[in-house]
């Protein structure tokens, strides 16, 4: 059985993280500081031997990783496998919309006015489904639709040809970072805040098992 060190980086801050809109799919370009937050991941795991790296192919990730791997001395894999099975969440009618006004508009039928508040009585699932119920269109992506898209991910990764032992560089987004923590973690992390920006996650993936084994790092730890 195959067990591989995950070392999930969220993307650089963008203009839509400045502003307080939900992304999800949508594309919004990496800040300065967006830019340094992908350097000094760089800086961080420039000696770490990566021997894949997955992404989301929305642009913010994607110009995350390449600096990543631009400046890794490890002789590391020098190019990513970008796929939509990594994206962020899909919000549907709310992608653009400020982040406290759209988890408000999921939360107030049920008695919630904030993000925090349903995953604290609930949990990220439940704050999902209610966004969906809440998209006149229904096209934002509930609990189920959501990991049923980013399993596929999961198998991606695990289906790759890696070795035991293997270090893998996986570029996400803070709700999906909150999201693999909630699943994995044991309710020892907390998922009511997003990570920061080029912050690091690592995971251990042991065939079907999954562990976290660090959460939002600034510095590498080993």
């Amino acid at each position: 059985m195959t067990k591989l060190n995950l070392y999930l980086v969220r993307h650089g801050q963008t203009y839509f993280n400045i502003y307080n809109k939900l992304q999800g799919w949508s594309n919004s370009p990496l800040t300065d500081k967006g830019k340094q937050n992908a350097v000094n991941a760089g800086k961080m795991l420039q000696n770490v031997h990566f021997a894949a790296a997955f992404c989301s192919d929305t642009t913010r990730a994607q110009e995350t990783i390449k600096k990543i791997l631009s400046m890794n001395k490890a002789d590391s894999v020098k190019t990513a496998t970008y796929s939509p099975y990594f994206r962020e969440e899909f919000y549907g009618v709310f992608e653009g919309t400020n982040m406290s006004l759209a988890w408000e508009m999921a939360g107030l039928p049920h008695g919630y006015k904030s993000f925090k508040e349903i995953v604290t009585a609930h949990s990220i699932g439940t704050a999902k489904d209610y966004l969906h119920d809440a998209d006149p269109f229904h096209q934002a992506e509930n609990n189920q639709m959501y990991w049923e898209r980013v399993n596929k991910g999961l198998a991606l990764i695990q289906n790759s040809g890696l070795h035991d032992g293997d270090n893998v560089l996986w570029i996400s987004h803070g709700n999906t970072l909150l999201s693999l923590v909630e699943r994995f973690g044991q309710g020892k992390y907390d998922v009511t805040e997003r990570p920061a920006n080029g912050s690091l996650t690592k995971l251990i993936m042991d065939g079907d098992q999954i562990s976290v084994a660090a959460y939002n790092q600034t510095k590498l730890e080993k």
